[in-house]
């Protein structure tokens, strides 16, 4: 399954999915990266570079290989400050300017986005292991994500007119302040703009901290919208770790709320740290969701949905279906078409156009993957697919490439309260579960700590109404894939969330605070007191 080692890696091939050859996108990767290898990466403070004011930096290493990419600043407390300051005193001009202006600068954004694509996704992939085939597409959407809010820049301030029989009551919204935007490593340029995107539209200044394994894209990020006409100090960019600078970040008085996407632990964490403070949250957590597949779906095209949903992106993303639910009169079927297509799946270096998984993000994670193996065959599942080593091609056991790298996973005979069932694994790994009927369907995906997606698949149109609505979780995708339109609400219930991301109606609402101003009528009554 595996396809990878040091001369394998430069080898032409066919394009798959993207429209460049593997040879083309590793020129566009060894034009872009030769920066972050000559010079550490600074922050990104008031429109300028900047060290950390302690000098300190941590390395960064591809996973492709282990290969040391270039040296980072590590931010701490005092490196936040600055950053802090530098958004709170560009806040005034930023939120006084108008919608159109604001407006038209992120469309000046979006469009620098766009012509710097091929750059962007070359080097995610060679930052992150995700893959070309996947990522060709990430710079674009973090394009459109800025464009869709821009539009609605605009109308932001905008609020409701609420009339009664005595008064005239309307709203209006304003920019919050200064936020904080803490973003993870599994796609970074795409969930960067989904959350600094709308907060710069409502007239919010940002001090982003992007995630320590995947520093690349967000500085590129930075740079492209000062480029762009962005002021500086609206977009601040501070590198580190969560327990430094992550903290520094949600303890900091100047800023007046915080958006994460992570793990639930940390956000928990987080929620603790700004209460002091009594921050504003906003949290876009871990998942554990189940794709139910009865019997009357089609289920042709629902193996194609499980298969893209749990091993697309490496299966590093909150909304992978980790959970199959597979109906007992079709299950033993389902699940040998999915060995099938699992023992297919090609893995590989991720500028491949053919490679359909690359390496996982970090060694300590690929190995947290790894252990599931184990984890399931001790609980008395069966690992129908995955845990044969690495494969033929690959690097040798031990070696600092080897170390990145997995085979996916295909877990049978299980039972949800199994670790595997359980826990978000977050890698390609997907465990079945059968279920009898259309109740037990439900209570086995609702019996988990999480509650950000669920997907379904049925031909009938009042099972798809019933399920759909009994699920508990934030998402449904009823006969799909997650396919995101924004203007719709994103987020989670339990463990999976606080608020909700999408349109002006739900992004806007967490950075901007909503004022109500009522004038009365003249036929309003006032009670009289003191008056014999």
């Amino acid at each position: 399954m595996l396809h990878t080692g040091s001369q394998h890696l430069r080898e032409k091939r066919v394009v798959v999915a993207a429209d460049k050859t593997f040879s083309e996108y590793q020129t566009i990767a060894d034009g872009a990266l030769p920066r972050f290898r000559d010079a550490p990466l600074l922050h990104f403070i008031n429109g300028v570079p900047t060290p950390s004011a302690s000098g300190d930096t941590f390395e960064n290493h591809s996973p492709v290989d282990g290969e040391l990419l270039g040296s980072v600043a590590s931010g701490d407390a005092v490196d936040i400050d600055v950053a802090a300051t530098a958004a709170a005193d560009a806040f005034g001009d930023w939120s006084s300017r108008s919608g159109k202006e604001r407006k038209r600068i992120l469309l000046n954004v979006a469009d620098a986005i766009e012509q710097r694509a091929d750059d962007i996704a070359a080097v995610e992939c060679i930052d992150t292991g995700q893959t070309i085939r996947y990522m060709s597409a990430a710079a674009i959407r973090g394009a459109e994500n800025f464009r869709f809010f821009a539009n609605h820049a605009p109308d932001a301030n905008n609020g409701r007119s609420m009339p009664d029989e005595h008064h005239i009551n309307f709203s209006s919204r304003s920019a919050l302040g200064p936020v904080g935007v803490i973003t993870p490593w599994n796609t970074p340029f795409m969930l960067s703009t989904w959350k600094i995107a709308p907060a710069l539209a409502a007239g919010c200044t940002v001090v982003h901290k992007p995630a320590e394994w995947s520093p690349y894209s967000a500085a590129m990020l930075a740079e492209i919208a000062l480029e762009a006409g962005l002021p500086a100090g609206v977009l601040n960019t501070v590198h580190g770790f969560g327990e430094t600078a992550g903290k520094s970040l949600t303890e900091h008085h100047a800023i007046k709320a915080i958006a994460f996407v992570g793990e639930s632990a940390t956000g928990s964490m987080i929620q603790a740290q700004g209460a002091p403070t009594l921050k504003r949250v906003h949290f876009e957590l871990g998942g554990k969701n189940p794709v139910i597949v009865f019997e009357d779906a089609d289920l042709d095209r629902a193996l194609d949905a499980v298969m893209f949903m749990i091993y697309s992106l490496n299966g590093e993303r909150c909304t992978s279906s980790s959970r199959v639910l597979l109906q007992e009169s079709i299950h033993d079927e389902f699940v040998a078409k999915l060995g099938a297509r699992v023992e297919t799946l090609k893995v590989g270096h991720p500028l491949d156009p053919a490679t359909e998984i690359g390496p996982l993000i970090h060694p300590r994670h690929c190995e947290k993957v790894r252990s599931y193996e184990a984890i399931a065959r001790d609980a008395g599942a069966t690992v129908l697919v995955g845990g044969q080593g690495l494969g033929g091609g690959a690097p040798d056991e031990g070696s600092d490439s080897a170390s990145y790298y997995v085979n996916p996973m295909l877990f049978t005979g299980a039972t949800n309260d199994m670790r595997i069932a359980q826990e978000e694994i977050f890698g390609p790994v997907l465990t079945a579960l059968p279920f009898a009927d259309e109740a037990e369907a439900i209570r086995i995906a609702n019996d988990i700590e999480y509650g950000l997606a669920g997907y379904l698949w049925t031909g009938d149109t009042g099972r798809a109404h019933r399920v759909a609505r009994d699920l508990d979780a934030g998402m449904v995708w009823v006969n799909s894939q997650n396919v995101r339109h924004l203007p719709t609400p994103f987020g989670g219930t339990k463990a999976s969330g606080i608020g909700r991301d999408g349109g002006p109606e739900y992004s806007f609402e967490f950075y901007m605070e909503t004022k109500n101003i009522s004038v009365a009528y003249d036929t309003h009554s006032i009670t009289k007191l003191g008056v014999s």
